[in-house]
């Protein structure tokens, strides 16, 4: 379990956001603070794993508050909620080292899918093994392909056929062979194709002949 400490000034808006906590698996609510002062005692306290922090805070700004709250709970981690969208707040938060920035207003869902990431990215690196491989690193920083979105028009159902039409090729294909294969166009072949590309899971090569060269694609061994 994923223990939350919840820091909003507003005591409704705090309420509502630890229902949502509530209401993700995994994840449990084990205190509320309304001010910095009172965020400190209990982040010492109860030496939770995560804490939804807002940065505007009665007492002192939520992103001066960070570095008092790690004093005390040395392995917490830091969500900021906030309704400031400036850059330089932005910058400022991501220096110190926040897992990630969570715009106000915000839906039930939108909270829900960044603990979820939280919770398979941070927790899972913490757990799984000794030494990280490069994957593992790549879904800590949001790199992790089922977690990135897809290019306009695409589904996951068709990324798969693509990389299973590749996995069962003996050599290379290019975008015209895999639309056959799949019944698809070239032009929506391709864009998977480049996709997969763009994310390191294939390698081109180009044969040459008359005209533009043809690009073909492989898995990366």
């Amino acid at each position: 379990m994923i223990n939350v400490l919840i820091v909003d000034d507003d005591f409704m808006v705090a309420k509502v956001h630890a229902g949502f906590i509530q209401r993700t698996p995994g994840f449990a609510v084990v205190g509320v603070a309304h001010t910095g002062a009172q965020a400190v005692i209990e982040a010492g306290r109860l030496q939770p794993d995560l804490v939804l922090l807002d940065i505007h805070l009665p007492d002192i700004n939520g992103l001066d508050l960070m570095h008092k709250l790690r004093a005390v709970a040395p392995e917490l981690d830091v969500l900021v909620i906030s309704a400031a969208r400036e850059v330089e707040t932005v910058r400022k938060a991501l220096r110190g080292g926040i897992v990630h920035y969570l715009i106000k207003p915000f839906s039930q869902t939108d909270l829900q899918e960044r603990l979820e990431h939280y919770r398979s990215a941070y927790q899972g690196l913490d757990s799984a093994k000794d030494v990280a491989e490069q994957s593992d690193v790549n879904r800590v920083f949001g790199l992790d392909r089922t977690d990135r979105p897809l290019p306009k028009g695409c589904s996951i159902e068709t990324l798969k056929l693509v990389e299973a039409a590749l996995n069962d090729a003996d050599g290379d294909l290019s975008a015209a062979e895999v639309a056959v294969e799949l019944g698809t166009s070239r032009v929506s072949a391709r864009r998977y194709l480049e996709y997969l590309h763009d994310e390191g899971v294939l390698e081109v090569r180009l044969k040459y002949g008359a005209g533009r060269p043809e690009r073909r694609y492989v898995l990366k061994a």
